[in-house]
């Protein structure tokens, strides 16, 4: 009578292990409903075995043993059903019920007086059974049992992480082994005396499962699990010691005692004990912690040491296989890896060694994810189920920012047992650190990335820069070399051109009237422009060629003026103007190249008489300022524009006004005059007024012969 206590002491603890995991247990793998089928079939079995050997009535005998034979076969189809969906077989609703079917068969002859169950003797506790029946009942409770171990086994043994499966399969093995043999081989013989030992084995069966839970994480209720063991034992400890110094007191020290003192000395051991219970309990925490969380993970060391990550690098790669290094450590993945879109319709992925390639189309198949899956997510459809199975993905992350989608943190199976929700709430905590950090390595990368492009093109475009200056270099060495040829060619004609009107003019050839010197004297002055044109055409190459050189020697620049002034005095009045020099006597002799400087002289003289208005002067002035003589020419012409000043002394430039008013202009009188005056070392002078007119000249250091 006191054996039959433990069958129903094990029922009752197989009870409860079903009603915890109902209430706060995950459904791990799909087999949370499965898991507490089978524990209340046991727990059923258990304690209608235990009242069958306490009852003394005929009629409740008979029920109690029907029942405990109902649900030790639906203890067979609890386990096959809960073995295949740990073990990661996906079973339809139509296998379900179709493996239950002989359950539903055989009931129905249970129950049925003197079909299955002939008679039950209730004084020596035997049970007579049809045979035939019996054979059946016992091939499908051995064929459900052996299918499920089977699959268990497998799935334990192949997987080199499946250590806690390897032990809960041990386990489960010996308990039905045990239960098998006592109660259902033995009465097979009609034995039923030690039917009592069969649900012994519940017990193991039990602390197995405990095991599994405390241990590896077993329908994630460790935690409950073991703060529930710290507090059993902590009242219990509490309690052991209230009973022993209440007894040493009572009997021992004071022997009988007043009411009084007994509820005084009663009332001091609670308080002692009240304020013993805190150090008692954190004593009975790190015990336990160090049993069953001795291979676990302190949530402040993992986030201070992610940080660290975080900021470690800006490289996008290097960051995601850290990070994807630190999660697979930390959460016992057997790989981890980060997948992230990028702004071109492309991705980065990387993680720990030889982690899954997720293809772009599968990461597409997950655009719309918001929340961790697991295969097992009943808001996933059967394609994101494959292709999770296919890569060995056993969860998902999605990292969102402002609502998009900016990629996943992949986690493979763990090694021990299954992701818990301590596990995910962790990975929710860190999502937003993670998504910052890849954010900004991102956009690291999109800038190390922009200027690789730009340096490509600007290697490009220099290159093409350097090509096009080398051919317009040729260009221009080409037209540099035509000017002198051209130049030169020209110049000996028009040397005679010119020395055969003087002759005309001078009346060589006989006399001439005084229309024809007029026309003559035009010509003459044409052939000179032309001549000094092509002069400066040929200083302008040798600039380019680097033989332009100054011949300096004392010249008396007063004088030089007055000659050009005189000169071009004929021009000045064919256009209906007049030059106004009055020749300086203060000017030295200064060290020039009397040929350039005449040049100089002659061009902005010339270019006032074809941009002044009629009937206008034009003003020439020399000077000596200190140390420097300052030689201007000053019209009422059109003037330049002041958009256009800047540009006024370059190599072929011409002011838009100057080139309607002169139309034949070269553009190339300024830019030598400048170059003349600075190999002087000297400088230019220059102001002007739109269409009030200009002021040209130049200052030249005194060096006195």
């Amino acid at each position: 009578m006191i054996l039959a206590v433990f069958p129903f002491i094990a029922g009752l603890f197989s009870f409860i292990l079903g009603l915890v995991v109902l209430i706060v247990g995950a459904d791990t793998k799909n087999s949370k409903w499965s898991f507490v089928l089978f524990a209340g079939s046991v727990g059923v079995w258990a304690v209608f075995i235990s009242l069958f050997m306490i009852v003394k009535n005929a009629v409740a005998g008979e029920i109690f043993v029907g029942i405990y034979y109902v649900a030790a076969l639906l203890i067979a189809y609890a386990f096959l059903v809960f073995s295949l969906s740990y073990s990661g077989v996906k079973l339809s609703h139509a296998t379900s019920i179709l493996a239950l079917l002989p359950w539903a068969i055989l009931s129905g002859f249970i129950v049925v007086p003197g079909m299955f169950i002939s008679s039950v003797e209730i004084t020596n506790k035997t049970v007579q059974l049809e045979s035939s029946y019996y054979i059946i009942y016992s091939a499908i409770f051995v064929l459900y049992v052996s299918i499920g171990l089977g699959y268990m086994a497998i799935k334990a043994f192949r997987n080199r992480y499946g250590a806690h499966l390897r032990t809960l399969t041990v386990a489960l093995f010996i308990c039905i082994l045990g239960g098998s043999y006592f109660n259902l081989l033995m009465p097979l013989f009609g034995n039923y005396s030690l039917i009592i030992f069969g649900p012994l084995f519940s017990f193991f069966m039990v602390f197995s499962v405990f095991y599994s839970i405390a241990k590896h994480g077993l329908f994630d209720i460790r935690l409950a699990f073991v703060r529930t063991v710290t507090y059993v034992l902590s009242l219990s400890t509490l309690a052991a010691v209230y009973v022993v110094v209440a007894y040493i007191i009572f009997n021992q020290i004071l022997g009988q005692t007043s009411t009084i003192s007994q509820i005084l000395i009663n009332v001091g051991l609670t308080l002692t004990l009240a304020f013993l219970f805190q150090p008692v309990k954190i004593f009975f925490d790190h015990l336990t912690n160090s049993l069953f969380y001795k291979d676990g993970y302190s949530a402040d060391d993992f986030y201070a040491a992610l940080n660290k990550v975080l900021t470690s690098t800006t490289d996008l790669r290097s960051l995601l296989k850290r990070i994807s290094h630190m999660l697979s450590d930390t959460f016992k993945s057997e790989q981890a890896f980060i997948f992230v879109f990028t702004e071109d319709r492309g991705f980065i992925s990387s993680g720990t060694d030889d982690h899954s390639k997720l293809p772009y189309h599968d990461a597409q198949e997950i655009r719309n994810l918001t929340e961790i899956i697991l295969p097992d997510s009943p808001i996933i459809s059967k394609t994101v189920r494959r292709m999770m199975i296919s890569h060995k993905i056993a969860l998902i992350m999605p990292l969102i920012r402002e609502h998009e989608l900016i990629g996943y943190v992949c986690l493979g199976d763990h090694r021990t047992s299954t992701y818990s929700r301590r596990d995910r709430r962790v990975l929710r905590t860190i999502a937003d650190e993670l998504v910052i950090a890849i954010q900004n390595a991102l956009s690291v990368q999109e800038v190390k990335d922009l200027n690789a492009h730009l340096e490509q093109r600007i290697d490009a475009a220099t290159k093409e820069l350097r090509t096009s200056n080398a051919q317009l270099q040729k260009l221009d060495e080409a037209k540099d070399e035509f000017i002198s040829m051209a130049s030169h060619q020209l110049r000996t004609p028009l040397t005679s051109i010119k020395g055969y009107i003087s002759m005309i003019m001078d009346g060589d050839v006989g006399k001439i009237s005084k229309d024809q010197k007029h026309l003559l004297e035009e010509a003459f002055m044409s052939s000179e422009r032309m001549v000094r044109l092509i002069s400066d055409f040929l200083n302008v190459s040798r600039l380019q060629t680097g033989k332009f050189i100054v011949d300096k020697h004392p010249v008396n620049l007063a004088k030089l003026v007055a000659q050009q002034v005189d000169a071009l005095a004929s021009s000045a009045a064919a256009h209906n103007l007049k030059f106004i020099y009055k020749k300086p006597k203060n000017i030295p002799e200064i060290e020039l190249d009397e040929n350039k400087i005449q040049q100089v002289i002659m061009n902005f003289c010339d270019n006032a008489i074809y941009y002044s208005k009629e009937h206008s002067k034009i003003n020439v002035g020399l000077a000596l300022i200190g140390n420097q003589v300052e030689f201007t020419v000053k019209d009422t012409g059109i003037g330049v524009p002041v958009t256009e000043q800047g540009q006024l002394f370059t190599k072929f430039f011409r002011a838009t006004n100057a080139r309607k008013q002169r139309p034949d202009g070269t553009g190339v009188g300024l830019f030598l005059a400048k170059k003349v005056v600075d190999a002087h070392d000297g400088k230019i002078v220059f102001e002007s007024e739109e269409h009030k007119g200009s002021t040209f000249g130049f200052m030249l250091p005194v060096k006195k012969a």
